[in-house]
């Protein structure tokens, strides 16, 4: 069994590690436009997208929601930010 999860886990670990960079490179700037349409500082932003992908990643997903949740993110600031 530990065998099998070895060989699903870390196969393909190069192509693991460069995705996951190119996704976070991907995600600095739309967390920083994000954040300006909400009206926050963009550190915010840039946390926030961070703490996402972190729980995502943990809690299992598709890869579309590592970008979608920064826009859902920016859309709950505003209504905060304004209140």
């Amino acid at each position: 069994m530990l065998s099998t999860i070895r060989e699903q886990w870390f196969s393909n670990i190069r192509g693991d590690v460069l995705a996951g960079i190119v996704v976070a490179l991907a995600l600095i700037p739309e967390a920083i436009a994000f954040s300006i349409i909400a009206g926050v500082d963009p550190k915010v932003g840039l946390y926030a997208s961070f703490c996402i992908a972190v729980v995502i990643a943990f809690v299992g997903g598709r890869p579309g929601m590592i970008s979608g949740a920064t826009g859902a993110m920016a859309l709950l600031m505003v209504t905060l930010v304004k209140e």
